[in-house]
């Protein structure tokens, strides 16, 4: 009885669709998991239909790209009321807002000389929430790069030449977007932030979890984060931060939590109201 709580769908940068998620899932005899997608909750209704009657359960979930004082911070969302209309319309801003990027990315990188359309990258998201993945994997898919990663660390990263700022939201937004929605805030990956000194802070602003086991955290890492849970009476959560195929990340079902954790999100969200019960 262990759940993946950490998942990413086409719907946003990932390569397995919901349903193949789900039958992924159930092959390795998890009894939860969690997709979720960066800025966007698209790929919960399929999962939600592709897993009903299987037993397994589909924990609604999201993942907010934020950023803070120049670091990236992603916070994840447990048990928010998807199908909030509110909901819903930030979400079509923050996807208009990608998409806008995607579009200011591609005129800097002709710029250098790589021609790629919109199209291209479009694509290559499908029906997805696009973004510099999907920009990747078609400058590697053209020659320009020998792999996604590779396109990445040359025209993709901060500072790099095809780089374009992401209009974004800040941390506390996020936690209070997820708190509205009735949904668990929990802080994605911390030892991949290395700004452990702005966790208290995101404690006072409402965080309830620490994402603790995740494949790239040490075990020093592993042990110093639960420390903080222990200390701030925060829930210990995790997952693999599954993108499918052709991306660094491992399999589903790699890194997981007891099946008692979601039991806790669960009830943490109905403390808090108005999420899903």
């Amino acid at each position: 009885m262990v759940a993946d709580l950490h998942i990413h769908s086409t719907a946003s940068d990932g390569s397995y669709s919901p349903q193949e998620i789900v039958a992924e899932a159930l092959a390795c005899g998890l009894s939860a998991i969690s997709i979720t997608d960066h800025d966007t909750v698209e790929g919960l209704k399929p999962a939600i239909e592709a897993a009903r009657g299987t037993g397994l359960e589909l924990v609604p979930g999201v993942e907010l790209n934020t950023d803070w004082e120049g670091t990236e911070v992603h916070i994840l969302g447990y048990y928010l009321d998807y199908d909030a209309p509110w909901l819903q319309n930030f979400f079509s801003k923050l996807k208009q807002a990608r998409e806008k990027r995607v579009r200011a990315i591609l005129r800097k990188l002709n710029d250098l000389g790589i021609s790629l359309s919109y199209e291209q990258v479009e694509k290559v998201a499908g029906s997805g929430s696009i973004g510099r993945p999907h920009i990747a994997r078609v400058i590697a898919d053209a020659g320009y790069a020998s792999s996604p990663e590779d396109a990445f660390e040359q025209y993709l990263r901060r500072e790099a030449p095809g780089y374009v700022p992401r209009q974004s939201i800040d941390p506390f937004t996020a936690i209070d977007i997820i708190l509205e929605a009735g949904g668990v805030p929990v802080l994605a990956h911390p030892g991949l932030m290395g700004r452990d000194d702005l966790i208290p802070e995101f404690v006072e602003k409402g965080i309830i979890g620490l994402e603790v086991f995740y494949p790239k955290h040490t075990p020093e890492m592993i042990a110093k984060y639960s420390w903080y849970c222990r200390k701030f009476g925060l829930v210990i959560t995790g997952g693999s931060d599954f993108h499918g195929p052709g991306f660094d990340y491992p399999p589903i079902g790699s890194c997981t939590v007891p099946q008692r954790t979601v039991e806790i999100l669960k009830l943490l969200s109905q403390k808090i109201g108005g999420g899903i019960k």
